[in-house]
């Protein structure tokens, strides 16, 4: 039994061996978690510098076109034929068309001026007419391809035709003469081929419908159609003023209305014009601008929908982002009440207490001012309740805090801790201000401010 105790077994334990890596791992892992997890639950506040800018907003519109239009209808039925190029200005008295109640005064002429050559003065004319179009054309506005095609049949009519009165003999010993009227303009303007009911339009009568060219029509008058004594066959302008209106929203309107006069650029060609501001609003609540124009009307005469852009003055001043705009409300209180320390240079009031006694007392309370009016300030209500009275200085008149109003601004961090700035905005759009720079109680260039008020609270310490 002895021999047995003598040989018991002890288990033999290893030294305890630390891994320094592994430590080092685990101690960069729980770090790298605790960083982790106070990221996403802590705030993220994120600065912006302010800086000098400018907001440009979209002043391209399409407009409608008035222009003082004469409808001219047939007399009698019978086949037109047109002598003049469509824009033309004719005087009065000149030769505008024919109608010819037999249809064989088109086919005559044809014969009559089989082979005849253009003079170079003719060709020239037709070589401007496709240059012009050719500078000035752009696949956006396809339709000018059409005003092209008429313009050129009727340039091509009028210098095949040119010498139609000179052959009145002749056109009488074919037989013609009684079936043929010549009619000739009854005023001096700028011919028009083509109707669309626009031509009474005045701007008491717009509505949002009328600018929908889904549903607008427009009727092209063709030399050698047949029509029907009361038909149009052409319009003449008699007068250059003429007119766009345009759509837009009430605060532009007031906008140009003050102005008077708009710098308009039109699109089709680049040129420039002025345009006296006219406003009406419709009984639906529709804004209308009316831009009249004393010249340039020959270049669109056949245009009714004309796109404009509207060459304004940029606003400019400090640029913010709206994301940082805030509303905050404070006491306001008699600018009288307000006050300099006595021996320091901050703004506070008299503020009256009383001690446990019941004894009251005056003390001079520090208050941060934020904005003013002619007669009142705006000041901090951290420091001040409703209810409490303050004293006027060299005076016992009391006033009793309870006036409360909202002012516009952002928080200012140049200082570490969100700091309130009256702001005064003088343009916006979706996404920026411009406010007025070097106010009072405002921004100055290169001042940083939170980029999202909604992060932050009034006085709340930054941490970057």
């Amino acid at each position: 039994m002895e021999g047995n105790r003598n040989n018991k077994v002890v288990k033999y334990r290893k030294p305890l061996n630390i891994n320094i890596g592994m430590v080092i791992f685990a101690v960069i892992l729980i770090y790298t978690i605790i960083c982790v997890f106070m990221y996403f639950t802590q705030k993220h506040i994120e600065g912006h510098q302010v800086k000098m800018g400018s907001l440009s907003s979209n002043n391209i519109y399409r407009g409608i076109a008035l222009r003082d239009e004469q409808i001219v209808t047939a007399t009698q039925a019978g086949y037109v034929n047109y002598y003049a190029r469509e824009g033309e200005r004719v005087g009065v008295g000149n030769l505008v068309y024919t109608l010819d109640q037999s249809g064989r005064l088109a086919d005559y002429m044809a014969s009559e001026n089989a082979g005849a050559a253009l003079s170079s003065s003719d060709l020239s004319e037709l070589k401007s007419e496709i240059l012009g179009f050719a500078n000035n054309f752009d696949p956006h506005y396809f339709s000018t391809v059409y005003d092209f095609k008429y313009n050129v049949k009727g340039t091509v009519l009028k210098l095949a035709n040119a010498g139609i009165l000179e052959n009145v003999d002749r056109i009488n010993s074919a037989g013609l003469s009684e079936l043929v009227s010549f009619c000739q303009a009854p005023a001096t303007g700028i011919l028009i081929y083509s109707v669309d009911g626009y031509e009474e339009l005045t701007l008491e009568q717009f509505t949002s419908q009328l600018f929908d060219q889904k549903t607008y029509e427009k009727t092209q008058l063709i030399s050698n159609e047949l029509v029907e004594a009361g038909q149009p066959v052409y319009k003449i302008s008699t007068n250059e003023d003429w007119s766009i209106v345009i759509q837009t929203d009430h605060e532009k309107a007031a906008k140009l209305t003050e102005a008077e006069f708009v710098l308009v650029k039109f699109l089709k060609n680049q040129d420039t014009s002025w345009g006296e501001v006219s406003t009406f609003t419709n009984v639906e609540g529709d804004i209308f601008v009316k831009l009249t124009f004393t010249n340039s009307m020959v270049n669109f005469c056949t245009d009714r929908f004309i796109d404009i852009e509207l060459i304004l003055e940029e606003e400019k001043g400090l640029k913010i982002p709206n994301s940082s705009i805030v509303e905050k409300e404070f006491f306001i209180v008699p600018k009288e009440y307000v006050t300099l320390g006595g021996n320091s240079d901050k703004y506070g009031v008299m503020l009256e207490t009383y001690t446990e006694e019941g004894t009251a007392v005056t003390d001079f309370v520090e208050t941060t001012i934020y904005g003013e009016t002619e007669t009142e300030y705006y000041l901090d209500d951290m420091v001040l309740r409703i209810g409490s009275d303050i004293i006027k200085p060299e005076s016992t008149e009391k006033y009793a805090i309870s006036k409360r109003g909202s002012l516009t601004g952002v928080y200012n961090i140049n200082k570490g801790y969100a700091d309130f700035k009256q702001i005064n905005i003088l343009y916006q759009n979706e996404e920026y201000s411009i406010v007025k720079s070097n106010t009072q109680y405002g921004l100055n260039v290169y001042d940083y401010i939170v980029l999202d008020a909604t992060t932050v609270n009034d006085d709340e310490f930054i941490y970057e």
